[in-house]
């Protein structure tokens, strides 16, 4: 037997092979793209946890700002509440508790601007002395978490 009568039976052979190879290839490839895909959309999702935390605690810091520049009408923050628009930005005469709340509608704008849909805001305070300490409360449903995520800042006055 030559070696050119060998070679076909080798070939045969070989292009079998070769399709096992092609198909192993494609199930690790398709395996690794799924797992890809698993991480770009966990991305997102971490990405946008993060944005609402951020902007969170700026807004939380926003409302403190706000108390600390009218201590006056500090207990007038306690609690939930939508607040009213008292144009206090452009009338010089509100009182105390009415730039409260003032404050507290201009805050529940950027809270439904800013937060997804079912932030609940909350502000306690104690107090101890001379010193009243505020907490400063927001809490929003997170998608795919089962509790929903919250962010408390307290501040002493």
């Amino acid at each position: 037997m030559t070696q050119k009568q060998k070679q076909p039976q080798r070939h045969h052979r070989a292009a079998g092979f070769t399709l096992i190879e092609v198909l192993v290839a494609l199930v690790v490839m398709t395996v690794g793209m799924l797992g890809v895909a698993v991480l770009f959309v966990e991305g997102l999702r971490l990405n946008r946890t993060s944005i609402y935390r951020t902007t969170a605690v700026v807004l939380a810091t926003d409302m403190a700002e706000r108390i600390r520049a009218n201590q006056a009408g500090g207990a007038s923050y306690v609690g939930v509440g939508p607040g009213q628009d008292g144009d206090c930005a452009t009338d010089p005469g509100c009182t105390p508790a009415q730039l409260a709340g003032d404050d507290w509608f201009r805050w529940n704008n950027q809270l439904r601007t800013y937060l997804p849909t079912g932030v609940r805001p909350d502000i306690t305070s104690e107090s101890a002395g001379r010193m009243t300490r505020f907490n400063i409360r927001l809490t929003w449903p997170e998608v795919g978490a089962p509790e929903p995520v919250s962010y408390t800042l307290s501040i002493q006055l």
